[in-house]
């Protein structure tokens, strides 16, 4: 399958979740090592038994909706639902039952509010001790006459070098360069940053290159009642800031089957991978960590290979693009593939063991990853990523994003 089909049938919850660190979440996806849709002796299956109302992907979902998180067997382990709408992370706060079952919000919890994106993580452990996670996200109802901006990085976080401001608006945007202008990005030291848009909705801010660590990053939203189209003006109105740290850029070399990791120039280690198999080969190009999950569960139905695989416990996960290249850790392959051979879906895997360890390569890396930190691959028989495709704008020469801007 080849990576524009699994675009095309990609069917990703996470497209706007943008977390830091977070303690164990789990993403819908279809990225990883060749596991086959029998395992075990056990057929593999799509279906999860860990159910979450409201619906995955639910849109104006009423404000007196009762959010619900269930299982029929074992027990949920752990639930957090935030509201990511405007880069903040408000948690809502609640309860797992006595039995385990089931989560609901505490008594007189605040109520979820209008015309916002939520996420709902959830890890539950089944009635043979097998661990699970799943995430889902849904929109509260927004007026007709009002657009917002989901966007990224996180207030108040740290990030690596390579953090590009990405907005992705709810609604098609036709006055471009008022959007544009109502955005106001600021560096301390100063850098010229430009934004570029990906047609009607989307919209990314970045410098010429990689932001200096130290950098601190202030974003000004002044949105509100700024016409984006015919009768529809923004509702947005707050400012937010975000640190750079360190400089960390990986290089994976898919011929030599390894990474190399630099600390702000300076080679730390060297990585044995495996990278995307002939069939199913691993993009080429810069992509940006946007997401950081402990456990995952990686789904081949999301992005087209039908039943080869359903893993529900994939540790260290680190996405690396919105069509679903993971790089992770994988404990199912022998040790001896890392190095040696590529056997992906097009994801990059490191060694790891069941249930993650901080001492593996793929733990190793994870504790020393931020958000926001460059992957480069190079040496893959695939094409180089699209801009638009996670945080891939780095490969855009600074002449062409420059012109993608509305106010040039």
């Amino acid at each position: 399958m080849n990576h524009e089909a699994k675009r095309a049938r990609a069917g990703s919850a996470a497209v706007l979740t943008w977390a830091g660190l977070l303690t164990v979440l789990a993403v819908l996806t279809g990225c990883t090592d060749g596991t086959p849709a029998v395992l075990n002796g056990k057929p593999r299956t799509p279906d999860d038994p860990i159910r979450i109302v409201p619906a995955d992907g639910a849109e104006d979902v009423g404000a007196d909706t009762r959010i619900q998180v269930t299982v029929p067997d074992g027990h949920l382990e752990s639930v957090q639902v935030r509201r990511i709408e405007d880069a903040q992370r408000d948690e809502v706060a609640g309860r797992i039952s006595r039995d385990g079952l089931s989560w609901a919000p505490e008594p007189g919890a605040v109520r979820i509010g209008p015309a916002a994106k939520y996420s709902v993580d959830a890890v539950a452990v089944d009635g043979e001790g097998r661990r699970s996670a799943r995430h889902t996200t849904f929109t509260t109802g927004i007026p007709e006459h009002r657009f917002i901006g989901y966007f990224k990085p996180e207030n108040r976080s740290t990030v690596g070098t390579g953090m590009i401001v990405s907005f992705s608006f709810n609604r098609p945007i036709t006055n471009r360069a008022a959007v544009e202008k109502a955005i106001r990005i600021t560096a301390e030291p100063a850098v010229e940053v430009v934004g570029h848009w990906f047609g009607k909705d989307r919209l990314d801010f970045r410098p010429a290159r990689y932001w200096k660590p130290g950098t601190e990053v202030t974003v000004d939203v002044g949105l509100r009642d700024v016409q984006g189209a015919r009768g529809v003006y923004g509702s947005q109105d707050k400012k937010i800031a975000f640190t750079v740290g360190r400089s960390q850029v990986s290089l994976v070399d898919a011929e030599e089957h390894t990474m190399e990791v630099r600390r702000d120039g300076e080679l730390i280690s060297t990585v044995p991978i495996s990278a995307g198999a002939e069939k199913t080969t691993t993009y080429n190009g810069k992509m940006v960590v946007t997401e950081m999950h402990e456990v995952t569960r990686m789904n081949g139905d999301t992005v087209g290979f039908g039943g080869e695989y359903d893993i529900k416990d994939v540790p260290h996960a680190i996405r690396l693009t919105e069509s679903g290249t993971f790089l992770h850790g994988n404990y199912w392959a022998s040790h001896d593939t890392f190095g040696e051979v590529n056997t992906s879906h097009g994801c990059v895997g490191l060694r790891d063991v069941k249930g993650g360890s901080g001492d593996t390569p793929a733990g190793w890396f994870f504790d020393r990853t931020l958000v926001g930190d460059v992957v480069e691959v190079v040496n893959s028989r695939d094409k180089k990523v699209a801009p638009d495709n996670g945080l891939g704008g780095w490969n855009v020469d600074w002449k062409r994003w420059k012109a993608g801007s509305a106010l040039r």
